[in-house]
């Protein structure tokens, strides 16, 4: 966003009663003392301080900015006068941005999106008992102070395998690229599998060409033996592992990766491919708002910015301006309704959400079993 933009947008936030202040390039200027102080922010009262940790320029840029945008609009959309939220960009350093966040009296950080910058700044954030709401999906950053928001891989897994053993899937396979991902898909398979039933009967890996995929693949169809096939990835890979494993009896199933992927739609060999999903029933008047709005389309993971937000809000109902972030708050047992439907916090920091689980139909995607309207 340019200077004028920034401008415009502070007006917009101004007459809504609400406040975003977009941070500039420069350090903050030094304080005489090293207690947390208002440095540039003007004194609050009556407002909760809020730091939005995201990237603002760099590869991650455009994502961030979404993720900012939506924190926007959630404010102007509530009405909300009682939070300030401050974006800081993490793409120079998550560290300096997380020492700038506290210096300015921040209770609560939303963010960062990166687990590895979870990883770099937690102890500095729980040092000053101030909780981090991470928009990242890696569950291993979470924990005590530190609470994940991003879809789950593994909760995708679970549910479309349980739906697939419902449907009489008894033998299973995997077709996983050599990542972290894929590594995790492997072991929420074998998870999943333990919790709903059925066996595993073969793994292939493969790197990011495309040969390599087909080879995998190849490789998994002459071994045989299963009627379901986990494909752990998105896009390409996807398609051009089913075009080469594909035949009438076998059930493919894929990952929340494939939500949004309008390419998977029109290939043949998925048709009937099953894979689970936050439900998308928000997320059109979403999409229209924030162009409305901002003039562009979101990134997906913008919601998570959005519905950051509005759990905020639900907490400020019992949190005393100034205080530490009332933590228990996140812990209710009936969790809470975003853009991305149903969700909650586990004890161990780790988002639960409800799922829905989609089928590739006639170059659509159809609900054959919906996401549960709570918890």
């Amino acid at each position: 966003m340019n200077r004028r933009g920034a401008i415009a947008a502070f007006g917009a936030m101004a007459l809504s009663g609400c406040t975003i202040i977009p941070k500039t390039a420069e350090p903050a200027p030094p304080t005489p003392t090293p207690e947390p102080s208002a440095t540039s922010l003007p004194q609050d009262g009556k407002r909760h301080r809020v730091a939005l940790l995201v990237p603002m320029s760099g590869d991650n840029g455009a994502v961030g900015q979404s993720i900012a945008n939506a924190t926007t609009m959630a404010l102007l959309d509530t009405n909300a006068d009682n939070i300030r939220i401050t974006t800081y960009d993490t793409a120079r350093d998550a560290q300096s941005a997380t020492n700038e966040a506290l210096a300015d009296g921040n209770r609560l950080i939303l963010g960062p999106l990166l687990g590895s910058n979870v990883t770099a700044v937690r102890s500095t954030a729980a040092a000053a008992n101030v909780p981090i709401i991470s928009f990242s999906n890696d569950t291993t950053v979470a924990g005590p102070g530190v609470f994940i928001m991003g879809h789950i891989p593994e909760q995708s897994i679970a549910r479309s395998v349980e739906y697939a053993r419902n449907q009489g899937a008894n033998t299973f396979a995997v077709l996983s690229p050599e990542s972290e991902y894929g590594r995790r898909a492997e072991a929420a398979l074998q998870s999943a599998l333990s919790s709903y039933g059925g066996r595993l009967i073969g793994t292939e890996r493969y790197t990011r060409t495309n040969t390599s995929v087909v080879s995998a693949a190849g490789r998994l169809k002459t071994m045989g033996g299963f009627d379901t096939v986990l494909i752990a990835d998105g896009g390409t890979p996807s398609i051009r592992g089913a075009q080469a494993i594909a035949s009438p009896s076998l059930r493919i199933l894929g990952t929340e990766r494939w939500a949004g992927e309008s390419a998977l739609l029109r290939v043949e060999a998925l048709e009937g491919a099953l894979f689970s999903a936050v439900t998308d029933g928000r997320y059109g008047g979403f999409v229209t708002s924030y162009e409305a709005r901002f003039g562009s389309q979101p990134y997906r993971v913008a919601t998570l910015g959005y519905d950051a937000v509005l759990l905020t809000l639900r907490a400020a109902r019992d949190w005393q301006v100034g205080r530490d972030f009332p933590t228990n708050v996140l812990f209710q047992s009936g969790g809470f309704d975003g853009m991305d439907g149903p969700f909650r916090f586990q004890r161990n920091g780790i988002v639960e959400r409800a799922l829905e689980v989609r089928s590739v139909s006639d170059g659509g995607i159809i609900t054959v079993s919906r996401a549960p309207s709570g918890f």
